[in-house]
């Protein structure tokens, strides 16, 4: 029994060091283990029970979660992970977080952590340099894409209302009339969900589309800005289901054009700066007003790791800081205290995994990473269009491959109910992850290879597992 965590604190290197043990054999397995595995499912009632009136130690309560856990995970860490867009860690970001858990920053102020608050200060740097943003880009870490896309149009909603001489910060919006949002059929619900939480609303951005898939129309676009006055567009680098890009050179025209602030939500495809084969498609992203990316995709460092950067560095500071706190020390350039400068306040070191897996890794080797995705999907892509039982529905861009199950014989309006529970079979099967969408008013699945452990047997044995379920559906 130990009531009382000071009683147990010789505990704690005897707790650290079961996850160390169990790590080892954990990782070792993982390439081979099913993402989920259906007959552990009775494990997670373990989890349950009353709330212990007197505790059994670190030791025992750490042992019992690493049973539990190693084996009812979903093992989204592993190579088979092709449901929505999951990466992997790295082993540097892996043991760079276990660092961030074994130091305890509390991150949002010079003065609670020099150590987390350069780490931050070096990191966006590397980040700005990894993807070929300006140097004067200002930045700050955020939990996922939804918190960067989030702090991206705030900053936007703050130059809005400025325009219309409004502060923001400290007025709100009343009385200032809607901020008109346009974007292609591309954006994400990250980005409505970040309107929504901004009291600009969830369905105020309009998509202005050219074709069913939800390109852009840049002729209607160039028309609504001309005619809305101060505005903001949202950029799209990379959509879920085909990996297509709005054209953003295009569109940083027009928002130069007619004086809008222009987001760039990158949150996995701004990676495709790192390849001289896919740069191309992030053209144009350095003369964004904001630009907002996860790491937790494909730079592959642990849950949750996300980033923005803004062209004013100074709209950071004033869309989130100055909040009259008299205990709070005041805003500084040299010893940045980056609470100031997004929604959070409490905020874990997460630049630490970021700093380990570049240092780790570099530019070439997150280079390679991105390469090789692109070259597994490529792979995939040609098995499909090579296969007489599967249809490729978009052009292979980057690492999303959206296909469908489509045997011989199998009339046309029976396709959709038969990929609709060929996904949810794949994922109760769970040998492979991988679930369905609708492109272009078309059920069809859309793996996403962006985990560093993912080889051509992974991909080969998607493939192969779709056919067996496939077959077994048709035969019931």
């Amino acid at each position: 029994m130990v009531a009382d965590p000071l009683m147990g604190r010789q505990d704690a290197a005897e707790a650290l060091g079961l996850v160390a043990e169990a790590a080892g054999p954990y990782l070792a397995a993982l390439p081979d283990l099913p993402v989920r595995d259906a007959a552990q499912a009775h494990l997670l009632k373990d989890l349950d029970g009353p709330l212990p009136e007197d505790g059994e130690g670190a030791p025992a309560a750490v042992a019992e979660l690493l049973r539990i856990g190693t084996r009812a995970a979903t093992h989204s860490s592993g190579p088979r992970f092709f449901h929505f867009v999951v990466g992997g860690s790295t082993p540097a970001a892996q043991a760079g977080d276990w660092v961030t858990s074994l130091l305890d920053q509390a991150s949002g102020l010079w003065l609670t952590s020099p150590l987390a608050a350069r780490a931050e200060t070096v990191v966006l740097r590397w980040l700005r340099e990894l993807v070929g943003l300006p140097e004067s880009f200002g930045g700050v870490l955020t939990p996922s894409a939804t918190f960067a896309n989030l702090t991206g149009l705030a900053c936007a909603r703050h130059w809005w209302a400025a325009r219309h001489g409004t502060d923001v910060t400290a007025d709100g919006l009343a009385g200032l009339p809607r901020m008109p949002v346009f974007s292609s059929g591309y954006v994400h619900a990250s980005d409505r969900k970040a309107l929504q939480l901004l009291g600009l609303g969830r369905d105020s951005v309009r998509t202005l589309t050219r074709d069913d898939a939800g390109r852009i129309d840049l002729d209607a676009l160039d028309r609504e800005l001309a005619a809305a006055g101060p505005a903001v567009v949202i950029a799209n680098a990379g959509e879920v289901n085909a990996c297509d890009f709005d054209p953003l050179s295009d569109m940083a025209d027009l928002a130069e054009e007619h004086g809008a602030w222009l987001h760039v939500d990158g949150a996995f495809g701004l990676f495709a700066a790192l390849s001289p084969e896919t740069a191309h498609l992030v053209r144009g992203v350095e003369r964004a007003d904001s630009v907002a990316a996860d790491g937790h995709k494909w730079l592959n460092v642990p849950y949750e790791s996300g980033f923005v950067f803004v062209k004013d560095p100074s709209v950071l500071g004033r869309a989130f800081g100055g909040w009259n706190a008299p205990y709070l020390p005041a805003p500084d350039d040299e010893l940045v205290n980056y609470n100031m400068l997004g929604p959070e306040s409490s905020r874990r070191a997460r630049a630490l995994p970021i700093w380990a897996t570049l240092r780790a890794y570099g530019r070439s080797g997150h280079r390679a990473m991105v390469e090789r995705h692109r070259d597994l999907a490529v792979h995939l892509g040609r098995t499909v269009e090579e296969s007489d039982d599967l249809e490729l529905m978009a052009p292979v861009t980057l690492f999303v491959v959206c296909f469908r199950y489509r045997p011989p014989g199998v009339p046309e309006d029976r396709l959709d109910e038969l990929n609709r529970r060929l996904g949810a079979e794949l994922v109760e099967d769970g040998r492979v992850y991988a679930g369905t969408t609708v492109y272009r008013g078309v059920v069809a699945l859309r793996p996403a290879i962006v985990n560093w452990r993912t080889t051509e047997a992974d991909v080969d044995l998607l493939v192969e597992v779709v056919r067996e379920i496939g077959g077994r559906l048709l035969d019931q």
